[in-house]
């Protein structure tokens, strides 16, 4: 870079590139490795039951901007997430309702030399060329279920384009992050965790496995955009429903990869 701005110029280059924006999280720490920039895009085909953004669901209650305009943002804090060992995350919503936008903005972020994830249920990939995923370095999955049958239940989608995502990735030899999500009453039967883990087993290369716990703190959303939520009786997962997961994913010679 030689001193020189990285974002200089982007605009130009990009600003025919638009995409609804959400929000910007500029030091996220759970969505990657390191201090990330984490860039939220509207839009979303599935409904899960336990989502914790659905003000994300319609993609043009986002903002529209411009790529050139995002790549001159995260340029300015450039030098900053490569010393703290993160990079950019795009998430949602589901990311890949807007391939065209991201593709240029991770090519964007790989020009300036970042490490970038993306975070997805896989559900549309067949949307985006492999050119998209070449300028990823990491995918964070998120396995909503481990059978088809409680898959609808949570989403209203079928299990299928999340599996064949994941194989996508393995011929890619992209490393994944798989994240399930322990809803008391509705994925935590053991049948499902046992078969989320098999689904996790056929995933290479593994970079980490989080089981993270449902919790009721996007309950408000709801009641503000009108919405019906089904699990406003349910339950928050305890540690120790946590923990009687990790066990039966350690039968199944699952284990917390973090690496």
């Amino acid at each position: 870079m030689s001193g020189e701005n990285p974002g200089n110029g982007l605009h130009e280059v990009c600003s025919s590139k638009q995409g609804y924006v959400h929000s910007i999280e500029t030091a996220g720490t759970v969505d990657g490795p390191g201090i990330r920039f984490v860039l939220f895009l509207n839009g979303c085909p599935l409904r899960c039951k336990y989502c914790h953004n659905p003000d994300t669901w319609q993609m043009k209650r986002g903002t529209l901007r411009h790529a050139g305009e995002i790549l001159e943002e995260i340029s300015t804090y450039r030098d900053f997430l490569i010393r703290a060992k993160g990079g950019v995350t795009i998430s949602g919503g589901e990311p890949l309702m807007q391939p065209a936008f991201l593709e240029t903005i991770f090519k964007g972020c790989k020009e300036m030399g970042l490490h970038t994830a993306l975070d997805t249920s896989g559900h549309l990939h067949h949307l985006s060329p492999d050119s998209l995923f070449e300028s990823v370095d990491l995918v964070l999955l998120d396995i909503k279920s481990g059978n088809d049958r409680t898959f609808r239940r949570v989403t209203q989608k079928p299990l299928q384009p999340t599996l064949d995502f994941a194989k996508r990735m393995q011929a890619m030899q992209i490393p994944m992050w798989v994240r399930f999500v322990l809803v008391p009453g509705l994925t935590d039967d053991e049948d499902n965790i046992r078969d989320v883990a098999k689904i996790i087993n056929g995933i290479e290369p593994l970079a980490r496995v989080e089981i993270l716990p449902f919790h009721q703190l996007a309950a408000y959303k709801y009641e503000n955009l009108g919405l019906k939520y089904d699990l406003k009786d349910t339950p928050q997962a305890t540690p120790r429903d946590v923990v009687m997961a990790w066990r039966i994913f350690s039968e199944e010679g699952v284990h917390s990869v973090r690496t």
